[in-house]
């Protein structure tokens, strides 16, 4: 799955034209390498999304095109960081 679906599907982010904003930035990696938007995301790979004076660390669990709002914090596992959904404003 494109790294910039997942940060949707997930709801880490809540647009996917954010999510390709900040890979163009150079804001997210993907085990450690900066990564872009159509990045290919594994089971057990780790993100690390910077968004400010944010950074949020992520463990991705399981992939879903489409998950339900309620399952879409079960795609991955926190690592650090807050855990809080990343928007523009």
């Amino acid at each position: 799955m494109r790294l910039d679906k997942f940060l949707k599907s997930s709801r880490l982010i809540k647009r996917r034209t954010v999510a390709k904003e900040l890979c163009d930035a150079g804001r997210i990696s993907v085990n450690g390498r900066v990564a872009k938007a159509g990045t290919e995301v594994h089971v057990g790979d780790v993100l690390t999304v910077r968004y400010g004076q944010r950074e949020v660390s992520v463990r991705v669990v399981q992939l879903v095109d489409n998950p339900r709002k309620e399952a879409a914090s079960q795609l991955y596992e926190v690592l650090s960081g807050d855990g809080d959904v990343i928007d523009e404003a």
